[in-house]
């Protein structure tokens, strides 16, 4: 899963989808001031799976970071108001096909260069260009010579073919104007694409980037946003601090962050109890009993809900699992009511649906797949020829998933005769490289908070053949036809319905299994004063205040 702060649309969130700030009080005095400048938060983290580099990061352990060290074109009000622009001057289209951008001038990175037009021209066509591997790269599908630049595996990463060159290395949509002017010609005319701009991926780079190799700079990364990096130390901490010559909206208030990385998130727990960890994202599971963690924080406790969804994905590259009733048949035999209930003691909602319901274009309760109903998977099971040996669906260990993937595994076994039993991995870091390189063995834990706000963001990441998320090489040539006209509708509303058709598709495809929306119990120290969570959910490190 990805997430990010940072996009734009022409529709802001609805009310229900807005998280409120949290309202951590306190007086606004000198010493209040004094203690935020030159103040330090440690903050929970988990070891990224690669280095920081925008364009190859699709998960939240290195994408948070990357929120916080790159400002994107565009951002989104904490409280789910109406975009606004960032780094980005203006952005102009009188036809949804060709925009001209001009971003701010004087504007720096953290190695004091200029942010220029050609940062993201750059940026754009090295991610776009497929040799280069980044995993976001499908992101500028939209962009004019897209297919000139990007080619795919002909018969897979098992198979002895190779992707065949692309034709060029750069988009001829994609035209510098001058040093603060560029121009984006899209293929079609799209009126979602304004709506990415904000998403990491569309980050600029630095020229430095294109000196070194990308692990290198990911390693050492420099962004242009309100926090610079200092250092990374593998599975233990990464350190940031205020870039003093950040000079757009959010700037820090605090000087330093410490991310530290935990592989055990009841040991995060306690440290954030005893007021040695300053923020945490997700309480563990096991604090949610009885509401122990209002207990334990009082009113350094948070609630909130969010745009994401947890989900079991399979790999269809299996063949074991390419029999869509199969899927469709594990879907059926699991009781997401009971597992939010006895799990989760009503802070999920069961999933009845592909898109997350705060999210712009969503249709609530188009998953006819997530319902329970374990006579119809017992027909579907017999009419897929059954399950032979033992079906493991995976996880991570580091975070809380054990209770409900254990949960889902018995129901499974019950309600169908399976031989289940779920299985963690130590690390997320280690997960996703098994889940990247399409070794899985069996159904593994996944979950998606969206990028930017968009049904689009639900459907082409996930579900299109090549998609950037689309981890299980799911792929269905009617689906991604129906997607790719989606796309190209000439307005959101078109391109809403659109976007539902392909859904209907998936429903009957099940390619993976939603089963709970999240909703987000947090927590933060003492010394924090104030905080406010962004519209993902995430920590607003500018909004700190000690």
């Amino acid at each position: 899963m990805r997430v990010s702060k940072r996009a734009t649309s022409a529709i802001a969130l609805s009310a229900a989808a807005a998280l409120v700030a949290s309202g951590c009080s306190s007086g606004d005095s000198n010493d209040d001031a004094a203690a935020s400048k030159d103040g330090a938060i440690t903050v929970h983290g988990v070891q990224p799976e690669n280095p920081l580099v925008p364009s190859n990061t699709t998960e939240t352990g290195g994408g948070k970071v990357i929120d916080w060290l790159f400002t994107g074109l565009v951002e989104y009000p904490n409280d789910g108001g109406a975009p606004r622009n960032a780094l980005a001057e203006s952005i102009n289209t009188t036809d949804s096909k060709v925009f001209t951008i001009k971003i701010k001038k004087g504007t720096k990175f953290h190695d004091g260069t200029e942010v220029k037009s050609k940062n993201f021209v750059d940026a754009w066509n090295w991610a776009a260009y497929s040799p280069n591997g980044a995993q976001n790269g499908t992101f500028f599908s939209d962009i004019l010579g897209f297919e000139d630049t990007y080619t795919t595996d002909p018969d897979g990463a098992e198979g002895p073919q190779k992707a065949p060159a692309p034709k060029s290395d750069k988009m001829s949509g994609l035209k510098v104007v001058d040093e603060q002017t560029f121009e984006v010609t899209l293929a079609a005319p799209t009126a979602v694409f304004p709506t990415k701009l904000g998403y990491s991926a569309f980050m600029p780079l630095p020229d430095v980037f294109f000196t070194q190799k990308p692990e290198e700079f990911g390693k050492k990364p420099v962004g242009n946003g309100p926090v610079k990096f200092v250092s990374w130390e593998d599975n233990v901490l990464i350190k940031l601090t205020r870039f003093d010559d950040y000079n757009l909206r959010d700037k820090m208030k605090v000087k330093d962050v410490d991310v530290k990385l935990y592989q055990d998130e009841t040991a995060a727990y306690a440290d954030l109890l005893a007021n040695n960890l300053d923020f945490m994202e997700v309480v563990p599971t096991s604090a949610l009993a009885g509401d122990k963690w209002k207990t334990d924080l009082g009113d350094r406790g948070l609630s909130t809900v969010t745009p994401s969804t947890a989900l079991i994905a399979f790999p269809t590259y299996d063949k074991r699992f390419q029999n869509p009733k199969l899927r469709r048949a594990v879907s059926l035999s699991i009781n997401r009511q009971e597992i939010s209930d006895k799990i989760f003691f009503g802070t999920r909602k069961p999933a009845d649906s592909w898109a997350n319901p705060l999210t712009p274009g969503a249709k609530p309760g188009n998953c006819t797949a997530c319902k329970f109903d374990p006579a119809t998977a017992k027909t579907l099971l017999t009419e897929a020829g059954g399950f032979t040996g033992e079906m493991v669906f995976y996880y991570n260990s580091d975070s809380s998933h054990k209770d409900w993937m254990d949960a889902v595994a018995q129901q499974i076994k019950t309600n169908l005769g399976i031989n289940a039993r779920a299985e963690g991995v130590p690390t997320f870091a280690v997960f996703r490289q098994s889940i990247n390189a399409h070794q899985m063995k069996g159904p593994y834990r996944a979950a998606w908070q969206q990028d930017y706000p968009d049904v689009e963001n639900w459907v082409n990441p996930l579900y299109v053949t090549n998609g950037s998320s689309n981890d299980g090489l799911y792929s269905n040539k009617e689906v991604d036809a129906l997607a790719k006209q989606a796309s190209a509708a000439p307005s959101l509303e078109a391109s809403h319905e659109a976007f539902s058709k392909a859904v209907e598709l998936v429903d009957q495809d099940v390619p993976s299994i939603p089963i709970y929306f999240y909703g987000q119990q947090s927590g933060h120290s003492e010394k924090i004063k104030k905080l406010e969570l962004n519209n993902v959910g995430e920590l607003d490190i500018t909004s700190v205040e000690l």
